[in-house]
């Protein structure tokens, strides 16, 4: 078992509203890792930026995130994609407002990780996904 850890709890980490220790109190000794789904999300806020001191500390925050242990997306992960989305399709639910969260849930699916997030209204009808909200 292992976690695969939501954009958001890394932003709240590299903002302080969350510590290390937070996560580490839910993942305890499992493996955690990062997706390129959220190298992506932390590039796009770091490039939008207006303000240049708010941009250098998001391009900080990712050159740091850069050194975790990454989640590679692969043919499976786009299998089990298409899979929740045609899932969420059938039950009337949209996806295209949430394709980067899909993705990430994918990862999830894919390796039996659970998804560790602040957002659980994001993910709460995915199926298949197992989700921890803190």
């Amino acid at each position: 078992m292992g976690f695969l850890i939501d954009t958001c709890i890394w932003i709240d980490v590299e903002q302080g509203v969350l510590a290390p220790a937070d996560i580490a109190s839910v993942t305890g000794n499992a493996p955690v890792f990062l997706s390129p789904v959220t190298l992506a999300e932390m590039k796009f806020g770091a490039e939008i930026a207006k303000d240049p001191d708010v941009r250098q500390k998001r391009l900080s925050a990712l050159r740091r995130l850069q050194h975790k242990p990454l989640l590679m997306i692969d043919a499976a992960t786009g299998i089990t994609f298409g899979e929740l989305v045609a899932a969420l399709k059938l039950q009337g639910k949209g996806h295209r407002q949430r394709v980067q969260d899909l993705w990430l849930a994918s990862q999830a699916v894919q390796h039996g990780f659970t998804l560790l997030t602040r957002n659980g209204k994001d993910f709460a009808d995915i199926p298949g996904l197992v989700l921890v909200v803190l």
